[in-house]
């Protein structure tokens, strides 16, 4: 097995007993102490399962298992200890999140079977955590990718949404970014029900007709209904619901579940995200359309508005450049119109070249209708979903 199993206890003649015994079976480490074992954890983990003693001095195991789950989520956890009281167990459980509770003394072949199953637990987490991200992820990107092209101007923003919703995220340092950068590439999916011609008046801030606000106020909630039912998109799609929600009209965030707080903080991000690249479109600087945003009293969460002042453009440009529809590369920016020989409009301002669209321009450009070169692209660092 190559999982490692780390045991932490505060006398040194257990720890001794532990290697003694089960070296043979599993590839064991061990700390005298919850300090140490952190410590451990840091320069040689992640560990596939943790087995910790109850009382230990300076740090407890609750305490020590509660830190291992903040560190390391997918370490299989279990506590050892003599004192069997049902008071520990609770707590042990809630804080720690304890996959197994054994009582000292225990004998070696149930420390044995417990350490299969910690480490077959572990497994299934990895494998779980492995068809999200490439699973979940590519599928995503792919419906992204195919929603573009239905609708180019809506999607056109998903990219820049996505890096501002991402510095948000990192500065709250909120955990699960993942989940906030996919509700961003997601929140205009129920767009693909609006006629261009709303999305036109949208951004170039004209007036919109009774009936045509009523569709684009509804976008939220067709986005959220076409997402609800996929297997871990339900906080995501509650996100995209709430992204028109002003602050003021929010329940307080204390009062809410550890999910909802998921969903209003999501819903929130998109929101700033959402208005501020609007005026950043606008040519409006980052420090002014940050000022403006503030103007706006009741509309935002403060806390997750004031994580922008210190956001630059170059945070997410890293290069501007010129380039024929041969030297487009995918992840590549629009940083104009890419238009046909006949002024039609192939990929908005803004839009990423993703592989749909290359296509897209390539069989423009060798079809007859030509594609007006050179095309202005900025070049932006990528990174895939980190679930």
């Amino acid at each position: 097995m190559a999982e490692k199993i780390l045991f932490v206890d505060d006398d040194n003649n257990l720890l001794d007993s532990y290697r003694r015994q089960l070296m043979r079976q599993f590839p064991i480490s061990t700390a005298q102490g919850g300090q140490e074992a952190l410590e451990l954890i840091d320069k040689s983990g992640p560990f596939a399962v943790i087995v910790s003693d109850m009382r230990m001095p300076g740090m407890d195991g609750i305490q020590f298992l509660a830190e291992v789950k903040n560190r390391t989520p997918n370490t299989v956890r279990i506590m050892l200890t003599g004192n069997a009281d049902l008071q520990t167990s609770i707590d042990a459980v809630n804080e720690g999140s304890i996959f197994r509770f054994l009582t000292k003394p225990c004998p070696s072949a149930t420390i044995v079977k417990s350490l299969q199953a910690g480490i077959e637990q572990y497994r299934l987490i990895q494998a779980e955590h492995e068809l999200l991200e490439k699973t979940l992820s590519s599928s995503v990107k792919v419906l992204t990718e195919i929603l573009s092209l239905i609708n180019p101007t809506a999607f056109s923003r998903s990219s820049r949404i996505k890096q501002y919703v991402r510095y948000m995220a990192q500065q709250l340092k909120l955990p699960r970014l993942w989940q906030f950068e996919m509700a961003a590439m997601l929140s205009q999916i129920g767009c693909v029900t609006l006629p261009p011609i709303v999305l036109n008046k949208i951004y170039g801030r004209r007036e919109l007709t009774f009936r045509e606000r009523k569709m684009f106020t509804a976008h939220p909630g067709v986005g959220c209904k076409l997402l609800a039912n996929i297997p871990r998109l339900e906080l995501i799609a509650r996100m995209i619901e709430g992204q028109q929600h002003s602050f003021k009209d929010q329940p307080s965030f204390d009062d809410l579940t550890p999910d909802e707080q998921i969903i209003q903080s999501g819903a929130q991000m998109l929101r700033i995200a959402l208005d501020f690249d609007q005026l950043v479109a606008r040519a409006v600087s980052p420090k002014g359309a940050l000022s403006a945003l503030r103007k706006r009293k009741g509309e935002y969460n403060t806390k997750i508005l004031n994580t922008l002042e210190d956001f630059r453009e170059d945070t997410v440009a890293v290069e501007v450049k010129q380039v024929t529809v041969r030297e487009l590369e995918i992840g590549m920016v629009a940083n104009e119109h890419v238009k046909s020989a006949k002024g039609v409009l192939l990929v908005p301002k803004g839009h990423e070249i993703t592989f749909t669209v290359l296509e897209r321009l390539r069989n423009f450009s060798v079809g007859g209708v030509g594609v007006v070169e050179p095309i202005h692209v900025r070049v932006v660092a990528q990174e895939e979903f980190a679930v």
